[in-house]
């Protein structure tokens, strides 16, 4: 099976959910990962912050660095990179995973959560990866296939995923029309940009506090099937690009069909269909 060992990650938005199963999972292979992540102290309802998940990485097996970024500035951001380089000696593959959500329609978002939303999908995936081309580049020239993960779902310009939440759609697909230029544009140095989306709702906190809650948790998968399928896309070949997985067909192509051991609720067969699908 192909591995991540030795090879250096750069996570953001990784102190829980999806971006902690998608580090843990990594370090099972003797990976390197950075937690970039602004949750550095314990949060009153949230589990998790880069410190924990550093320990599950290094748990797991792999070597950690635990780094209190905010994604949104990029004097920090250029800071976190050169620190990750200089610990690791290089960077390989960088995942975009943090991300804010307001499912809103238009009188009723605040031009401050707009703002946010824009600023941690669109603009952050763009800094962050920005930063990291120089290691990436570095990276191809070594041969070690360099990866950029966003996680953004298809684009699909049908009005419905646009009209209860205009803002929102707008920063997401924000984060998957630069892999859509990335594709294209890194395949001259040897690096692939894909993107990844679930093809249920996760079972996140972002699932139950801007979803639905516990209904809707139930419903879900576990942060794990992402984790899988992230594992299995960044294994792949730098030639394999611009594309936009969704995990359920990613483990098929693997193999794996069976997702029971996914669901948040044993045994069940039905699931909430993610936004944008």
């Amino acid at each position: 099976m192909a591995s991540l060992s030795g090879k250096t990650i750069f996570m953001t938005g990784g102190s829980r959910g999806i971006g902690r199963a998608i580090a843990v999972r990594a370090a099972r292979d003797g990976a390197n990962v950075t937690i970039a992540s602004k949750t550095a102290e314990p949060h009153p309802k949230l589990p998790g912050t880069i410190h924990t998940v550093a320990a599950e990485i290094e748990e797991a097996g792999g070597q950690a660095l635990a780094l209190q970024v905010d994604a949104r500035d990029e004097d920090r951001v250029a800071q976190a990179i050169a620190e990750t380089a200089d610990r690791f000696g290089g960077i390989d593959i960088v995942v975009n995973n943090a991300s804010a959500i307001m499912l809103a329609d238009t009188e009723n978002t605040p031009m401050k959560r707009y703002d946010l939303m824009q600023e941690v999908n669109a603009r952050a995936t763009f800094c962050v990866t920005q930063a990291a081309l120089p290691h990436l580049k570095a990276s191809a020239k070594k041969g070690n296939d360099p990866q950029v993960l966003v996680l953004s779902p298809p684009l699909n310009l049908d009005p419905r995923w646009f009209a209860p939440h205009v803002a929102y759609t707008i920063s997401k697909y924000g984060m998957s029309m630069c892999v859509l230029g990335w594709g294209q544009e890194f395949q001259e140095y040897g690096i692939a940009a894909n993107a990844l989306w679930p093809r249920t709702t996760i079972a996140t906190a972002a699932v139950e506090f801007a979803l639905g809650g516990e209904p809707m948790m139930e419903m879900s998968r576990t942060p794990e099937i992402m984790a899988d399928a992230a594992h299995a896309v960044l294994t792949q070949p730098a030639t394999e690009t611009g594309h936009f997985y969704i995990d359920d067909e990613v483990l098929a192509g693997i193999g794996k069909t069976d997702l029971s051991e996914y669901a948040v609720t044993p045994g069940a067969t039905e699931f909430m269909p993610d936004l944008f699908l």
